[in-house]
C-alpha cells in the first residue's frame, strides 16, 4: 500500500490513502507503523477515506468529501488532531483531491473547515473551545492547576512557574481520572508577554510530541483567561516551531505550516 509522511511543526504523521475504504487498521498495525525503530515512525496515522463510506461520520458527507480517520501512535482512535487536519489538507491539495483553497474535512470531532493561505500555511477553523472548569496535573512532585478545555478532544492546559524546558515529560503526568475517564492531553506552558506562550505537551496515546494543534488552541484559551482578555491572536511556541491561534467570539482558528516530506510503499501486516 502507498503511504506518505508529513508533519506540521514536527508533529508527524503517516498518511494512508484509502479512497475505497478497503484498509482495516488494527491497533497493532498502527502501532507498528508508528514505531520509530521497527516502523516508519510517527505521532499518528491519518487514513484518507471518503466520508460517504465511513459510517462514523456519514452525516458529514454532504459538506465534506474526505474523512480524516486519525489514530494515535499506540493504535487508539482519536476524535480530532489540529496539526493532523492541516497535514491532511496539504495531502488533499498536493494529490489533486481538492482544488479549492477553502474546503471542509470530516473528523470524529465534527466538521473542520480549512483554508490555504497565500504564503502556504494552512488555517483550520477549530470550532469554539468549550471551557469545562479547572483540574490539576501532577509532575515531578509538583501540582499544576490548569483549564479543562474541550476541543473535540480533551485538554488540560496548565500555566506553570517552572521553565517548560526543564520539565521531564518522559512519562505521563498524573491527572484526575474522574474528570478525564478517557484520558487527556496535557499542556504545560509559560505565558510570555500578553499574546505569546511557550508550550510543551504530553498527548494521550502518543506521549510527548513536538507539537499539538488542538493543544495550542487550548493553551491560548488558558493563557487568554490569565491575561483577562479572552479574544485575540496568540503565538504559541512549541518544540517543533510556531503556531498562530485566533480566538474570537464564535470560534477559534489554528494556522501554521504543513509539509509532505516522503512517500513510498508499505506492507501492512500484523
Amino acid at each position: 500500500m502507498r503511504f506518505l509522511k508529513g508533519h506540521g511543526t514536527e508533529n508527524d504523521f503517516v498518511i494512508l490513502p484509502d479512497p475505497d475504504g478497503v484498509v482495516d487498521l488494527t491497533a497493532a498495525i498502527v502501532a507498528k507503523i508508528c514505531d520509530r525503530r521497527a516502523g516508519i515512525g510517527a505521532d499518528g496515522v491519518l487514513r484518507v477515506a471518503r466520508t460517504k463510506q465511513s459510517h462514523e461520520v456519514a452525516e458529514q458527507a454532504s459538506a465534506a468529501e474526505w474523512f480524516m480517520d486519525y489514530r494515535n501512535s499506540d493504535g487508539s482512535v482519536a476524535e480530532m488532531c489540529g496539526n493532523g487536519v492541516r497535514v491532511f489538507a496539504r495531502y488533499l491539495i498536493d494529490a489533486g483531491l481538492e482544488n479549492s483553497t477553502e474546503f471542509a474535512v470530516a473528523t470524529r470531532g465534527g466538521l473542520r473547515r480549512v483554508r490555504v493561505e497565500t504564503h502556504g500555511d494552512i488555517t483550520v477553523d477549530m470550532g469554539k473551545p468549550v471551557v469545562l472548569g479547572e483540574s490539576v496535573a501532577c509532575l515531578g512532585g509538583h501540582e499544576y492547576t490548569g483549564v479543562h478545555v474541550d476541543m473535540g478532544n480533551p485538554h488540560l492546559a496548565c500555566a506553570i512557574g517552572d521553565p517548560v524546558a526543564q520539565l521531564d515529560l518522559s512519562h505521563q503526568p498524573a491527572f484526575d481520572t474522574c474528570v478525564f475517564p478517557a484520558g487527556v492531553n496535557i499542556e504545560l506552558f509559560n505565558p510570555v508577554g500578553t499574546t505569546r506562550a511557550v508550550m510543551r505537551v504530553f498527548e494521550r496515546g502518543a506521549g510527548e510530541t513536538r507539537s499539538c494543534g488542538t493543544g495550542a488552541v487550548a493553551t491560548a484559551v488558558a493563557a487568554a483567561r490569565l491575561s483577562g482578555d479572552t479574544l485575540g491572536t496568540w503565538t504559541v511556541e512549541v518544540l517543533g516551531g510556531t503556531l498562530t491561534v485566533i480566538l474570537d467570539e464564535d470560534t477559534s482558528y489554528l494556522s501554521g505550516p504543513a509539509e509532505i516530506i516522503a512517500s513510498g510503499e508499505l506492507i501492512l501486516a500484523e
